[in-house]
């Protein structure tokens, strides 16, 4: 991968669909992963390091700001899309970053058919939202990254919690 800047990470998926096929006529293994990311935090690094193990070219689907309002409720995202976009790009392990709207990514794996869909550690193979549309579609499901014990919602708890001066 040649080095960029996070922003130019950031593609529409039509551009990625064109991007992603100069990737396959390589055979290069293509890797999605995805996330709300509303504040980054170490166990997202960890879930997208590996994700990143599973292939050469990892996309990472980051969900729009209606999509994590109506995820996660009011109050969140604490950063827009924009913000939460550029964060996950700036990440050495990802190669490109695209917005989607939908409450899960089956329309991007649908959009895109990467070779390996990756889920963290929240997750089992049997609990994946997405693994019908993964089966129909031939793509690898894997769990990727640490054990589950960092969560934004408990890092935000904390904040509010914590004594102010």
């Amino acid at each position: 991968m040649t080095m960029r800047g996070a922003e130019s990470k950031i593609v529409m998926r039509e551009q990625l669909r064109i991007l992603l096929a100069e990737h396959r006529r390589r055979g290069q293994t293509i890797v999605l992963a995805n996330g709300c990311f509303d504040t980054l935090h170490v166990g997202h690094i960890r879930y997208l390091e590996g994700a990143r193990r599973e292939g050469e070219v990892l996309i990472v689907g980051v969900n729009s700001d209606a999509s994590v309002c109506a995820l996660k409720g009011a109050g969140r995202p604490i950063l827009p899309e924009t913000a939460r976009a550029a964060l996950v790009g700036a990440l050495r392990a990802v190669d490109y970053v695209v917005v989607f709207s939908e409450p899960n990514v089956e329309a991007l794996l649908e959009d895109l058919r990467p070779d390996v869909h990756a889920k963290g550690t929240d997750y089992t193979t049997n609990s994946v939202p997405e693994r019908a549309t993964s089966a129909r579609l031939g793509i690898r499901v894997a769990i990727v990254g640490d054990p589950k014990d960092h969560s934004t919602r408990e890092f935000l708890d904390s904040v509010r919690k914590a004594p102010h001066a």
